[in-house]
């Protein structure tokens, strides 16, 4: 498995760049385990490009909690099979080629749980789309996503951080610390170990280094 290369805001910021052609289109991955920080650096690298990037997380493509039910899939949620792989994929294969002054796509809300429709925009004018999510490096119904993907970094903190900061995020959005725990060992865990299986197919295995930025 690929040792991560330690690089700063700054550096990531630096590549980004060098993938954002003025009149073209081009998608950058960022992938990890649960709790590696893909939001924020997704976030982050957004700030820092301006109207040059746009962002279409891989989370609002969650099923429904409804369907979860449906499927038997609730208490797992945030499993492979709990997405609707097809649709991303689909969204991003329309974002490349796209022709529309602008393409919505639906953004994650962790207070609801569940997904908002049409909630982010994506300018035709930006060169540089950047999607994150935990699969876009799998086999499967997620191979067409990530055929789609120019570039994917694989973030990769300090497990021991990564878990951590996972609880509190649980913990944040409502779960008690006993719950968040659980959750982590029982559905996080399970996930984190898949996803990390395939890093070394990544073009970036980076750890972050925050306190440079």
């Amino acid at each position: 498995m690929p040792e991560p290369v330690t690089l700063t805001l700054p550096q990531l910021v630096d590549r980004a760049r060098t993938l954002m052609i003025p009149g073209e289109r081009r998608l950058m991955g960022l992938t990890g385990s649960p709790g590696a920080g893909k939001s924020t650096l997704a976030a982050a690298l957004q700030a820092a490009l301006g109207d040059g990037a746009a962002l279409l997380p891989m989370d609002g493509f969650h099923l429904a909690n409804e369907e979860l039910r449906r499927l038997g899939r609730a208490g797992r949620k945030g499993a492979p099979d709990t997405f609707d792989a097809g649709g991303y994929a689909a969204l991003l294969t329309r974002v490349r080629q796209q022709t529309e002054e602008v393409v919505y796509a639906p953004r994650f809300d962790r207070h609801l749980e569940e997904s908002i429709g049409s909630a982010l925009p994506i300018p035709r004018v930006a060169p540089l789309v950047i999607t994150e999510g935990n699969y876009l490096l799998l086999d499967g119904p997620w191979q067409a996503a990530r055929a789609q993907l120019d570039e994917v970094w694989f973030l990769a903190p300090p497990d021991d951080l990564r878990r951590a900061q996972l609880i509190a995020r649980h913990e944040a959005h409502g779960r008690d610390a006993q719950a968040a725990q659980a959750w982590v060992e029982s559905v996080d865990d399970a996930n984190a170990g898949l996803i990390a299986r395939a890093r070394d197919r990544a073009d970036l295995v980076v750890r972050l280094d925050w306190g440079a930025a």
